[in-house]
């Protein structure tokens, strides 16, 4: 059996990259500075439901919260 290298694709620029390079994932430090600066800008979002119930219920609080202090609600 022999052995497999690890390629992937760059996540910014698609370029592949073997798992012994020195920035993997990414085929350079300019692409991972990109990447962390997607994350750091918001450019990238995690998007599932909250299922955490201490954060539920936060949400909940907050959202009666502004709905008592809604003026057009006299």
């Amino acid at each position: 059996m022999g052995t497999q290298k690890l390629v992937l694709r760059c996540p910014t620029c698609r370029t592949l990259v073997t798992a012994q390079d020195e920035f993997f994932p990414f085929c350079s430090d300019r692409c991972r500075l990109i990447d962390l600066g997607k994350w750091a800008s918001g450019a990238y979002r995690i998007s599932s439901p909250v299922l955490d119930p201490e954060v539920l219920e936060g949400l909940d609080k907050g959202k009666e919260r502004h709905e008592d202090d809604d003026p057009g609600s006299n």
